[in-house]
């Protein structure tokens, strides 16, 4: 069925000022969006089956047909939050959507795909956000999907008897599923809006971009996306029995005995019951029993340790364009005081804590940026520079590394001196959202922003962000280690704290070997 793009509906709905595009069909039905100026906007398609009732803990099933047209103007609910408070649009265990932003007037035009996998520690998220809305970047010339995918502990629980009811012997790891089947969905259906689904590209910012370097790794998205875009994610570190930044993932076995006690915290003792239980509840369960939620390599989404499935050249290989931020570290509890500074070194790193305390120095009377880089460059910055070498290592998708520090220039004596960027302030200027984000907007950051959205859209057009109007940006090699800086103008220079990340390097091999395998963190 050849759509009708850009059609705006007679009678109650231009008395009201709203203009409806002409219904569309995908695999479920009729679909009718909204005309956003020169875009076709469809919200809360549903790509799966509701996971409630006996589908709660189970992959992500097909989303039932429906006769009629669909209305697709809104946001559907996003999924049950563990951590902050309901996304805008609501919560919801009903939560399989995703939402289309297109140019494309015709079907035929095969428009490249741009997937948007939001981030919020795998405990909290949605595609609702205000400043996650595609309009922007799609009017570039791609077609922006974002996908929600189950977090907290409906969307990384393990437990025995999941596993031995799953034919596949897993459980855990059912948000990452959802991303897939979006995906999937996506492959069958994007071309009726004006979509290649031989041209898309996934990108997503901290938990989303660590799943982007998951979904990059597992054999059950290949195929799916031809380029990936992480900001500050990536997932390298080792294994560990004790989950901390940068050493989040854990193996099956072990999930599935937190999954057990989970299941006594919350007076349930069987699968059955858990079920049965009311999602609030579920959720109070869980916000007494930290370090659940995330996903785990469980050998079939996740096959081993993701450094060694690169190392082994057991990747999905496509270009990537990955980094993060100059004072993540900001963001995550830094130490108070040096001596809380310190003896937080030397619990988590043991025998490299000495060399990382010279590596990454404190003050005598404060903890600077040098200090709460060691944590940024823990769950950012070592990811992001060992993905990049793993990737021109092993594979033939080229390598575009950046460093994000665009921020105000802080008064000396005032709190903010000496402050970076923080976790997160990078998403508004991707998406162009910068009104949104409530601050004064200088020249500079809207500079920065218009570049970033080209090189983003530019990569999904090619697998190269390089374009007019932007400055030049080489891929990154460990002969040629240039990194795009995000400060003021777009500039490359050499990798942040390289000398540190060597050393960094060594705790990570370390913690791989026989021996620090044996230490918990």
């Amino acid at each position: 069925m050849r759509m009708l793009w850009l059609a705006a509906a007679i009678g109650p709905a231009l008395l009201l000022g709203t203009a409806t595009a002409a219904p569309v069909k995908v695999e479920g039905g009729l679909v009718e969006g909204v005309v956003e100026d020169t875009l076709s906007v469809f919200k809360g398609i549903p790509f799966a089956a509701p996971p409630v009732g006996d589908l709660r803990w189970r992959p992500p099933q097909p989303a039932a047909k429906w006769e009629g047209v669909r209305q697709a103007g809104r946001f559907a609910p996003g999924c049950m939050q563990s951590m902050g408070g309901p996304p805008p649009s609501g919560a919801s265990e009903d939560c399989l959507y995703l939402n289309v932003w297109t140019p494309a007037k015709s079907p035929e035009e095969r428009v490249p795909v741009l997937v948007w996998i939001y981030g919020g520690g795998f405990n909290a998220g949605a595609t609702s956000i205000p400043v996650h809305t595609g309009e922007k970047l799609a009017r570039r010339g791609v077609v922006l999907v974002s996908i929600a995918y189950r977090v907290g502990v409906f969307g990384f629980y393990a437990h025995p008897e999941l596993s031995a009811e799953s034919p596949r012997h897993v459980s855990g790891n059912y948000g990452l599923l959802d991303m897939i089947a979006g995906l999937q969905w996506i492959q069958r259906n994007i071309a009726a809006f004006g979509g290649d689904p031989n041209r898309v590209t996934i990108f997503g910012e901290s938990a989303g971009g660590i799943a982007v370097s998951m979904l990059s790794a597992s054999p059950l998205s290949a195929g799916l996306f031809q380029g990936a875009i992480s900001q500050s994610g990536g997932s390298f570190g080792p294994v560990s029995t004790m989950p901390v930044p940068g050493e989040n993932m854990r193996v099956l076995a072990d999930a599935e005995v937190s999954g057990a006690e989970f299941a006594k915290s919350a007076g349930a003792a069987s699968l059955r019951e858990l079920r049965a239980l009311p999602a609030e509840k579920l959720l109070d369960a869980g916000r007494r029993q930290r370090g659940m939620a995330w996903p785990i390599v469980d050998g079939w989404a996740i096959p081993d340790d993701q450094y060694k499935l690169y190392d082994a050249g057991r990747f999905n290989d496509t270009p990537i364009l990955v980094g993060y931020n100059s004072d993540e570290g900001l963001s995550f509890s830094p130490p108070r005081t040096p001596a809380d500074y310190i003896a937080s070194v030397k619990k988590r790193y043991g025998p490299f804590a000495d060399r990382l305390l010279e590596a990454y120095p404190t003050a005598a009377d404060a903890v600077p940026k040098t200090a709460r880089d060691l944590a940024r460059d823990s769950a950012f910055g070592w990811q992001t520079w060992i993905w990049s070498r793993l990737q021109s290592k092993h594979g033939t998708g080229k390598v575009y590394y950046y460093y994000f520090d665009q921020h105000p220039d802080y008064a000396a004596g005032s709190p903010e001196a000496g402050h970076g960027s923080p976790h997160g302030a990078d998403v508004a200027y991707v998406f162009e959202h910068l009104d949104e984000t409530h601050r004064a907007v200088t020249p500079e950051d809207r500079r920065i922003s218009d570049a970033m959205a080209a090189y983003w859209t530019n990569f999904a057009k090619r697998g190269d962000p390089n374009g007019k109007g932007v400055p030049a940006w080489p891929a990154f090699s460990d002969e040629n280690p240039a990194v795009m800086y995000f400060g003021g103008t777009p500039h490359t220079g050499p990798v942040p704290s390289a000398e540190s990340l060597r050393v960094l390097d060594g705790y990570f091999a370390w913690r791989r070997s026989p021996e620090g395998a044996a230490v918990k963190p």
